[in-house]
């Protein structure tokens, strides 16, 4: 079930939000173009949260080992990081944001 994560003007543009729903740290981001996406907040190369790192484009890269994520598909552009992160549906109502931590974007 989709949880009322904050509101849509909430999220800084290129920056990120950790926020934590149901248990699963996500990083909440708004691009460039003022879109929001949703990817699991933890790098899967070393254990850091994501939503402390640098927005650029359509990427979000961490801070410390410098993987760059893709923000529509979670997947890493950059090594050192080679698995994916998820990537979460967002939904947003009466300019609010809501995610359901449970729900994947089927990226293929």
């Amino acid at each position: 079930m989709a949880e009322k994560v904050c509101a849509f003007d909430d999220v800084p543009v290129n920056q990120a939000l950790r926020v934590v729903v149901g248990g699963v740290a996500i990083a909440l981001v708004k691009d460039s173009a003022g879109e929001c996406h949703a990817i699991g907040d933890t790098c899967t190369h070393g254990d850091i949260s994501l939503a402390e790192g640098f927005v650029e484009d359509d990427t979000l890269e961490c801070w410390a080992h410098g993987s760059k994520f893709s923000l529509d598909t979670g997947k890493p552009l950059t090594l050192p990081a080679y698995e994916p992160v998820p990537v979460f549906e967002i939904e947003v109502i009466d300019g609010d944001i809501y995610i359901d931590p449970t729900v994947t974007k089927v990226i293929e």
